[in-house]
């Protein structure tokens, strides 16, 4: 999530008159967020478009018109806002397709913090756009553009999209751009992954499954695991998923969904994740920790949670609270390893 100043310089370009609010028709909003933000503009009016399921299930709850996540077209609007995602090629691709669906005379437009790259942003629209303009508040930067066919450079926007694409990062191994740790294995995943016992048995869930790669190597390692589940917020990870578990298709399912709401209680015999651990741009230990709660009402009473975490960040209080034992397998190049047992039920 951005912080809301983020948006506030955003909406200073509209209330400024520097990018006008269209009287009529759609405003489209890609990699939408749910906030107050968006209740300055006319709600019957804004479409927004998320992969994210947490994002998906708010905006709808609130009364937005929301694109499915795999819908292909996207609507002409006179105004398409632009949140931008944290990985560079992914936000290159959203803006790129901001610009071709606009029409003419159409704006596109964005907001990040300078400190986060808000001028070089600028510069990236103005380099498909041809031109682009920006004010500064609150640290923050907002910059849009307004689409001249002549001037908008096509050839470099759809290289821009296709770049977005999923590929075969190594063999059998699927991913893309704005997926955790998205053109290499992740160092944590891949110890967890072997500190997972090849004894392990039952029915496991992958929390946060990203583009499969814990599932696919339990599954390759482990004999006696009849099943895992994958869920994952990011509806973009699916198509990676279903390429990476390929050999596995009868031993696995892939769910869209929010692991702090969407699992079955009391399912699994064990369970495996790398918690996220940021909100927007910064560290958040209470996600990683919600992740954990989320994994014991998950677990059956006898369940086992093998958990990857960053060194510094404090969770076994919260695996206290949670399980009945917990035990650090390892510590090895700033990642821990932690297994935890038997979930206390929550009252």
């Amino acid at each position: 999530m951005m912080d809301t100043v983020v948006f506030d310089t955003l909406l200073l370009a509209l209330e400024t008159g520097a990018v006008p609010v269209p009287e009529t028709g759609p405003i489209l909003v890609l990699n939408a967020e749910p906030g107050g933000w968006l209740a300055q503009l006319p709600k019957e009016r804004v479409v927004c478009r998320t992969s994210l399921k947490p994002a998906y299930d708010a905006l709808k709850a609130a009364g937005y018109s929301v694109l499915e996540p795999d819908s292909v077209e996207i609507p002409e609007a006179m105004l398409t806002i632009v949140v931008p995602p944290r990985q560079r090629d992914y936000a290159r691709a959203l803006y790129a397709r901001a610009l071709l669906s606009a029409p003419e005379g159409g704006y596109v437009l964005a907001s990040l913090p300078n400190t986060l790259g808000g001028k070089t942003a600028e510069k990236t629209l103005a380099e498909i756009a041809g031109d682009a303009e920006s004010l500064s508040k609150h640290k923050c930067r907002a910059f849009w553009t307004v689409k001249h066919a002549s001037l908008v450079n096509e050839d470099l926007a759809q290289d821009w999209i296709e770049e977005d694409a999923p590929r075969e990062i190594e063999p059998g191994l699927w991913s893309r751009p704005g997926l955790f740790s998205w053109d290499r294995i992740d160092p944590g995943s891949e110890l967890l992954a072997d500190s997972v016992p090849e004894y392990t048995k039952g029915i496991g869930v992958d929390i946060g499954a990203g583009n499969g790669f814990l599932s696919r190597e339990i599954l390759r390692h482990c004999a006696n695991v009849e099943r895992m589940d994958l869920f994952e917020a990011d509806y973009r990870a699916l198509f990676c998923q279903e390429q990476t578990m390929a050999e596995f298709a009868g031993r696995c399912t892939l769910t869209w969904g929010d692991a702090l709401k969407d699992m079955p209680r009391a399912t699994y015999d064990f369970a495996v994740m790398n918690p996220p651990f940021h909100t927007g741009r910064a560290d958040n230990s209470e996600l990683g920790r919600a992740f954990i709660r989320a994994a014991a009402a998950t677990l059956k009473p006898s369940g086992t949670l093998w958990l990857v975490a960053n060194r510094h960040l404090p969770y076994e209080a919260e695996l206290s609270a949670c399980f009945r034992s917990q035990e650090m397998l390892e510590d090895e190049d700033g990642y821990k390893i932690i297994n935890a047992e038997k979930p206390k039920r929550q009252k």
